[in-house]
């Protein structure tokens, strides 16, 4: 999936040059954020047997929110450009075996900042890839912990990066849109204003992100994901998990209840050009960015034609519509298509997974995934 891609790693001159001067030069001016050093480090890859230090050109990554729907198959890409023992995931849940066996974990509480400190410094981090977030729908149940996760959390992110001169990827999304924007397409720069506290929290780090790279050079990037959809994560409560959960569903009972309108219409974008968006965005050169944020697409579907699509497959698949009244106002204030120029021009950007190709690989992912647990398949 990788093959062709630009590779494009700074050398150290190029990461702690003028960029880290001002990082510097910020973070001595730090007084709140009193400096604490303890042992704390990864037993495994950290031991006398693996004292060896990694290239100096390879990045040192830690992934925040490890354990959602992106953070599991962007470290399996990472690690197979920079080695397995320079991308670390981190989570406050516990991880599956396989994660385990996989490479580098770590418990990390992004509100901890004494927390993050430790682990950036003990492990040498030069990437920040912060995926730690609470998502449209369970952010709209519970306020308060959505502000403090995805604002809180986001603003120790920020000052971490400062402070270690990282280059920080904060991900944001289709609900940074609101119903004042431009919908088909909308652009990179508009008029915003969403009605969401996660949309509300992704706009503010947006703009965030932009202040503090003028500012002070914070090497910031992001990227705004349409709903992402694969086949290794259940729904985590987004507007678009429908479009993950028709593929369940389409394989299990053969019917599925969605809580959108038949035509409502969305971006959309297979996982595997999300992950590789992303590793291409933090490859670039800084010089080739004219923007700190970037749309992307792929493309744009409604819940009856994807369904359609999958009839194609499964011609037995039944949908019927129920339409939530929270998560469908949430998805018509939001653009029905991306406009991701900027990104073709500035860094190469370009999708490689039609709905056509989406489809065929969800279902035969799914279903292997459920004949290797001995479930049935309708």
């Amino acid at each position: 999936m990788l093959s062709g891609m630009r590779v494009c790693v700074p050398s150290a001159a190029a990461l702690f040059g003028s960029l880290c001067h001002g990082c510097r030069s910020w973070a001595r001016s730090l007084s709140f954020r009193g400096f604490s050093w303890s042992p704390r480090k990864i037993s495994r890859w950290n031991s006398q047997d693996s004292i060896d230090l990694p290239p100096a050109e390879n990045p040192r990554i830690l992934i925040t929110g490890g354990l959602g729907q992106l953070g599991v198959g962007l470290a399996e890409i990472l690690r197979k450009q920079y080695g397995t023992e320079n991308v670390i995931l981190s989570d406050i849940k516990k991880p599956p075996p396989e994660v385990c066996r996989s490479g580098p974990f770590v418990y990390a509480d992004v509100l901890d900042f004494k927390n993050l400190r430790e682990l950036v410094v003990n492990n040498r981090i030069t990437w920040l890839v912060h995926y730690s977030a609470l998502l449209s729908v369970v952010g709209e149940a519970n306020v308060a912990l959505a502000r403090k996760i995805n604002i809180t959390g986001l603003h120790n992110v920020l000052d971490l990066a400062l402070e270690s001169c990282l280059r920080l990827f904060v991900p944001s999304t289709i609900g940074a849109f609101g119903p004042s924007s431009p919908r088909d397409p909308a652009p990179d720069l508009c008029v915003q204003r969403p009605r969401t506290i996660y949309g509300v929290s992704k706009v503010h780090g947006e703009l965030m992100g932009e202040y503090l790279h003028h500012k002070y050079g914070l090497d910031f990037r992001c990227l705004r994901y349409p709903g992402v959809i694969s086949a290794n994560t259940q729904p985590g409560g987004g507007t678009t998990d429908y479009a993950v959960q028709i593929f369940h569903d389409a394989l299990s009972t053969g019917h599925h209840e969605c809580y959108l309108r038949a035509d409502t219409r969305l971006p959309m974008m297979h996982v595997g050009d999300c992950h590789r968006a992303t590793v291409e965005f933090m490859q670039a050169p800084e010089c080739q960015l004219s923007l700190r944020t970037y749309n992307i697409d792929a493309m744009s579907f409604t819940p009856e034609e994807v369904a359609t699509e999958i009839r194609k497959h499964l011609p037995h698949l039944k949908v019927t519509y129920n339409p939530d009244s929270v998560r469908q106002t949430i998805a018509d204030s939001w653009p029905v298509r991306f406009d991701d120029s900027n990104a073709r021009r500035d860094w190469g950007w370009k999708s490689t997974y039609g709905l056509e190709e989406l489809v065929s690989d969800m279902l035969s992912s799914i279903r292997d995934k459920r004949t290797n647990a001995g479930l049935p398949v309708s």
